[in-house]
């Protein structure tokens, strides 16, 4: 667990928490876990808070499988419901990303943006759906049609992009460009255990350097919630469908619109963080490095064609 005492002055600071947990095969435990976390970030302060990725359910997405839709819900819905009533009752803004049902045979990887006085403000669905070994989420979720979003929310105006989004910088940027000052990245990302020796500590700094690129460019604060956990997914006969699985690796965090990191979780403990962000250095980065004043948007046409040749 960390926090700092949240901060009081005359400037615009918002105390943003997180949680990275450990998910089982329990839907019913993962939500009341999740819950319990949110409370302990908001009773420290915490006025927006963001979940990990995902976080009814164990990471699913390991295997192609029909059984793993029924772990979907509706939303409003169960877990909407209850976040809610914590959003109300402490004053908070709340994130929860969900495996949403829209409708039978139609699924989505949503994130619920829940507003301080309870209500649901929106939803912003998964607009990149990748299709690597073990993160099989094609088979699952349809792509988002949400567009990318930002939400005036009581305490600040976020963005809101899903895992696989993080890797875009259009993403980033269109959601930026609505004014968002701080940009939710809910995530379920790690390494796969026989290619962590060769490849893992690479691929962390990329999926880290990547984020802390976005808060550079568009000048707001990046915020990314992991999992923990080592995770084998059970087949019908209880046995894993893959030996090695997935070792999440946690180290969730959060960075300054300069791109430098508040604070960087470990890589396999539960942890609630509260940090405070100061507003006004969204303003400050983006009049000091004004990327946006001098981006050509007259010769962009290009970044719409999937390849410029």
């Amino acid at each position: 667990m960390a926090s700092r005492k949240p901060a009081s002055s005359s400037r615009r600071i918002v105390n943003v928490g997180f949680t990275q947990m450990r998910c089982v095969e329990d839907v019913a435990a993962n939500r009341k876990k999740q819950a319990e976390l949110l409370e302990r970030a908001a009773k420290q302060g915490g006025q927006i808070l963001c979940t990990q990725e995902l976080f009814t359910s164990q990471y699913f997405c390991q295997s192609e499988e029909h059984r793993f839709f029924a772990l979907a819900e509706t939303i409003p819905g169960p877990s909407t419901d209850l976040f809610q009533q914590i959003a109300k009752k402490h004053g908070v803004v709340i994130v929860a990303s969900l495996f949403e049902k829209r409708a039978s045979g139609l699924y989505h990887n949503t994130a619920a943006v829940i507003d301080a006085d309870g209500s649901l403000l929106g939803i912003y669905r998964k607009m990149h759906i990748p299709d690597d070994p073990l993160y099989y989420e094609k088979f699952y979720f349809t792509p988002g049609d949400t567009g990318f979003r930002t939400w005036k929310t009581k305490h600040a105006d976020i963005g809101v992009l899903i895992c696989w989004d993080q890797w875009y910088p259009e993403g980033a940027r269109l959601t930026a460009l609505q004014g968002a000052e701080i940009l939710f990245y809910p995530t379920a990302i790690g390494w796969h255990p026989g290619e962590k020796k060769a490849y893992g500590a690479a691929q962390h700094d990329s999926w880290e350097l990547i984020q802390r690129s976005h808060a550079v460019a568009n000048g707001c604060y990046v915020c990314a919630p992991n999992r923990i956990g080592h995770e084998r997914i059970r087949g019908v006969d209880g046995k894993p469908v893959n030996a090695d699985g997935i070792e999440f690796w946690g180290q969730s965090f959060l960075c300054e619109p300069n791109g430098q990191i508040a604070y960087r979780c470990s890589a396999d403990e539960e942890e609630v963080v509260v940090m405070p962000c100061d507003l006004d250095k969204v303003g400050f980065a983006r009049t000091h490095w004004p990327f946006l004043r001098d981006r050509r948007v007259d010769a962009y046409g290009g970044i719409t064609q999937r390849f410029a040749r």
